[in-house]
């Protein structure tokens, strides 16, 4: 396969994903941590650092909004339910598994 198709299925698959995420709004970014090590705004955060790496001028809240397909604090307040002690545990407990950000991306 050429790097041009590699790189248009990647995409694909990237659309699927966060198209996936935005019907599964009851998924709670928390549980996805617990379980898999990243979240919607791990994915936000490797957006921003992709666009970094192109020289691109985005900010944190537009990649999340991009992600999200709405402004974060609105998803929140849609979507966001409080933590659990129990889900609060499972994040530190899985903590050095988390997802690696590039360093230049903060937040």
């Amino acid at each position: 396969m050429d790097d041009k198709t590699r790189i248009e299925l990647e995409a694909a698959a990237f659309r699927g994903l966060i198209e996936h995420l935005r019907r599964r709004s009851d998924v709670q970014n928390i549980d996805l941590m617990n379980l898999s090590g990243f979240c919607r705004n791990c994915l936000s955060k490797w957006y921003l650092a992709a666009a970094a790496d192109k020289g691109l001028d985005l900010t944190y809240a537009e990649t999340r909004e991009l992600v999200y397909g709405m402004p974060y604090e609105q998803w929140k307040k849609e979507n966001q339910t409080p933590a659990t002690d129990e889900q609060k545990r499972l994040y530190e407990e899985t903590k050095p598994q988390h997802a690696y950000i590039s360093g230049h991306v903060k937040g």
